[in-house]
């Protein structure tokens, strides 16, 4: 009898393939902070000037600055307390600043963030399933919260100066998603049933657009849609209140620390009025739903500095005062966080067995 020699598996793609797809990402993103950074930027305002405008801050601005700037880093940890119940708000200190530094100094940091999370509160007992739902809630709403700002801003300044066609037609465009996304949600809860329904439909129109790249179509969206509604209902039904709160508060605080700087280094409301720099950081933060670089470096100061510049602000006091936000935002952050790692790494005072953290009724347990 003649044996049969085993076939080889089938081969991949190749690996220099493989190597230049997980290539291109992080090469688009050093290009885009190049041309941002190297390029734009000098066009506006230098180091120097900008070092200028700080040092022309009085006293009272850099107090109210720093309040402004604490204040704003105190309110990540808000959310996640209320969508993890018995999340004590200095665990969430610890979670929210070491996971911002990552998001904000590695590209994907995202995904890292993600188990860094899952890796922190199970080593203070709570179990994945409430993680997981504390991430689908905070995420869920910072997105409501990013399509409803723009509406917001544009609503306020339709009503206090004459609206343009563009104005009309992004208000229109922003409520119409925002009232389908809430529409959407308040579906899903509704019933398991309504929820495997949108959890189909939603997957079908994914496998439409992915057809035309030599994708397969995506499964298993019904019963993703259903176990996120029987994992987030009970908690939904009693904190959602809460939830926008908290959510709102921590956008608006933001903003705040943005207004601040403006007119700390002399762009006046006669220049960029609060709701016209509402309007625009709005949209600023639209652009950070798509990841092109880590907490949207180069993104986010191409986007307010254009807008506000647009608006009627002296460019390079608008320049400056983006900096400087972004300074208080985005890189005071990544010290704050390292420092926060290296003490969850070495405390072990809060530290308990896995999934042994105090049972709530409002998140079904699982592993």
């Amino acid at each position: 009898m003649t044996a049969v020699a085993p076939q080889a598996p089938p081969a991949g793609p190749p690996r220099h393939k493989s190597l230049w797809r997980r290539l291109v990402a992080p090469l688009l993103s050093l290009v885009l902070l190049a041309a941002v950074f190297f390029w734009f930027l000098p066009q506006f305002t230098s180091l120097s000037d900008v070092w200028s405008a700080v040092r022309g801050m009085s006293w009272a601005e850099l107090g109210l600055l720093a309040a402004a700037t604490l204040w704003n880093l105190a309110t990540y940890q808000f959310v996640m307390v209320v969508t993890m119940p018995g999340l004590r708000l200095r665990e969430a200190t610890v979670s929210t600043l070491t996971t911002t530094a990552v998001s904000n100094t590695v590209l994907g940091g995202a995904a890292i963030s993600l188990g860094l999370t899952y890796g922190m509160n199970s080593s203070w007992g709570f179990s994945r399933s409430r993680t997981s739902v504390s991430l689908l809630l905070s995420g869920l709403w910072n997105n409501f919260a990013k399509l409803a700002l723009p509406v917001l801003a544009l609503s306020l300044l339709a009503l206090t100066s004459t609206p343009t066609t563009g104005r009309l037609v992004a208000g229109l465009a922003g409520v119409g998603g925002l009232a389908a996304a809430v529409v959407l949600l308040g579906l899903l809860l509704r019933s398991r049933e309504s929820a495997a329904r949108i959890g189909t439909g939603a997957g079908r129109v994914a496998s439409a657009v992915l057809r035309p790249f030599g994708r397969p179509p995506v499964q298993g969206w019904d019963r993703a849609t259903t176990k996120f509604r029987d994992r987030t209902a009970l908690l939904l039904r009693a904190r959602w209140h809460w939830l926008t709160l908290t959510t709102l508060v921590s956008q608006v605080s933001l903003f705040l620390v943005l207004l601040i700087a403006l007119r700390a280094v002399g762009v006046t409301s006669g220049q960029v009025s609060a709701l016209e720099a509402l309007a625009v950081f709005a949209f600023a933060r639209l652009l950070t739903a798509v990841p092109f670089t880590p907490g949207g470096l180069g993104v986010i100061e191409l986007a307010l500095i254009t807008g506000l510049a647009a608006a009627g602000g002296d460019r390079p006091l608008v320049a400056a005062a983006v900096l400087v936000f972004r300074g208080l935002t985005y890189v005071l952050p990544i010290p704050l966080g390292v420092g926060t790692y290296l003490f969850w790494r070495h405390n072990r005072s809060w530290r308990r067995e896995p999934n042994t953290a105090p049972r709530t009724d409002l998140v079904p347990e699982a592993a």
